[in-house]
């Protein structure tokens, strides 16, 4: 199991709290994968400013995208690790706007994220879900 893997579960359990970033208190599935940037590489790589629930989408602002490609190193869609982030385009046409880590991959995929009513979960990486994936990342290096 990787790092990373065992940094996201650690989050299991804190309740969605949107912009928050604080293990056990609250995060968003942003503020998830700055508290595992956190935990496994260190300082977050830019201050990250305030944001609305559907941030970028009037602009049509692949926001998320374009952070990705800055601070992480981009994989193809099919060469899934655990530890990989995942970024996801919850609607067709919409902005990608949803993260999570990669926890298992093979027969049993799953991930763990932050989701809004539910807090941060570990969920199965099904067919609804893994046909929303818009690019898969790994950190840029692991403790």
């Amino acid at each position: 199991m990787t790092a990373i893997v065992t940094a996201a579960r650690a989050w299991i359990g804190t309740p969605y709290v949107h912009q928050a970033s604080v293990k056990g208190a609250g995060c968003d599935c942003l503020g998830l994968l700055r508290g595992v940037w956190r935990d496994i590489i260190g300082a977050e790589p830019e201050p990250i400013p305030a944001y609305t629930r559907d941030w970028s989408e009037p602009q049509g602002d692949e926001r998320l995208l374009r952070a990705g490609l800055t601070h992480l190193r981009r994989k193809t869609l099919t060469d899934a690790v655990p530890g990989d982030v995942l970024l996801f385009r919850m609607r067709d046409g919409a902005v990608a706007k949803h993260l999570g880590v990669q926890a298992e991959v093979g027969q049993s995929p799953s991930f763990v994220h932050a989701y809004s009513g539910h807090g941060v979960i570990e969920s199965a990486l099904s067919a609804p879900w893994a046909r929303r994936v818009v690019a898969r990342f790994t950190f840029p290096t692991e403790a």
